[in-house]
């Protein structure tokens, strides 16, 4: 897996901007381990609780709440110099933050139809296809196959084909906007000071969601849906964002990036616990495989 996809995070959850190798700590690699797991279980939990938000607003409406609150709370504490920015900075921040918004929509347009633990996994396939593309057409392709062949096993419970073709797309989209959004993170990360690119693309998100969703969520808000969907924004990305980010500092990448290929099976686990989704023999197994796959690709890429 290449430096880009190690560096960052998914669904819908933090970009991780560029960061050189360090030196981890001796006492360091457990804690940051430990903070690598909260911050998948923040997101793919997150995820799952998400599910009354979107049920109640939409994907739409709960895209855009949620970037709304998560890119005012970010602002807040950046505090982005907006007149400051060149022109190909505003460019790569607009890229990054209209990929965000219709990753993020369609993520949770797919959750609304087919189970998390499918959607992520076919998510999934587009940071690995991007890793695996940056070696060539070589046998390094096969990685991606792996994990097709795990969503394959996923989709079916034995009896019958568990999703169905609109969430199915809205998935694919989710893993193509992923892969864009990697790319477009590593530009936007070598252009900013510190957290200011993740700051500005995300108020762009928010600004480019609310024609969609203004008119989805507004006529349905609560004061007590406002504060439930303010505790989710710190829950993703926020939290996830802090959590990575001090991560890096106390592993290898490489270690972190086998890590972040547990996500596909900690959402099938969220799916499970939160959502009552339960999984076959067959559908562990094709978990799994895509985890498999992941730790595969990123294997190779340290030692390539």
């Amino acid at each position: 897996m290449d430096q880009t996809l190690i560096e960052s995070g998914t669904d819908g959850g933090a970009a991780l901007m560029p960061h050189p190798d360090v030196a981890p700590s001796s006492g360091g690699i457990a804690a940051g381990v430990l903070m690598c797991v909260m911050s998948m279980s923040c997101i793919q939990f997150g995820s799952a609780l998400s599910s009354p938000i979107i049920n109640a607003y939409g994907p739409a409406g709960a895209t855009w709440l949620r970037l709304v609150f998560a890119s005012a709370a970010l602002a807040i504490i950046v505090r982005p110099k907006i007149m400051s920015y060149s022109r190909s900075q505003w460019i790569g921040v607009l890229a990054l933050g209209t990929v965000s918004a219709l990753m993020t929509t369609s993520f949770f347009s797919a959750i609304a139809r087919i189970p998390l633990g499918l959607t992520v996994a076919i998510e999934f396939l587009g940071p690995l296809l991007v890793a695996t593309l940056g070696f060539g057409l070589s046998r390094q392709l096969l990685w991606p196959v792996f994990a097709a062949i795990g969503v394959l096993l996923l989709a079916y419970d034995g009896e019958e084909w568990v999703g169905n073709w609109p969430g199915i797309l809205f998935a694919i989209g989710a893993g193509a906007g992923w892969a864009c959004y990697i790319l477009l993170t590593k530009r936007v990360g070598n252009a900013f000071k510190g957290l200011e690119g993740l700051s500005m693309s995300l108020l762009v998100a928010a600004v480019v969601s609310t024609p969609f969703g203004f008119a989805a969520a507004a006529p349905h808000l609560t004061a007590f849906g406002l504060l439930e969907i303010a505790g989710l924004a710190l829950l993703v990305p926020l939290l996830p964002y802090v959590l990575e980010m001090v991560a890096l500092r106390r592993m290898p990448t490489s270690s972190f990036g086998i890590l972040m290929s547990l996500e596909p099976a900690i959402g099938a686990f969220a799916g499970f616990v939160i959502l009552s989704q339960p999984m076959t023999p067959s559908q562990m197994f094709g978990t799994a495989l895509v985890v498999a796959a992941s730790i595969g690709a990123t294997i190779f890429a340290t030692k390539s």
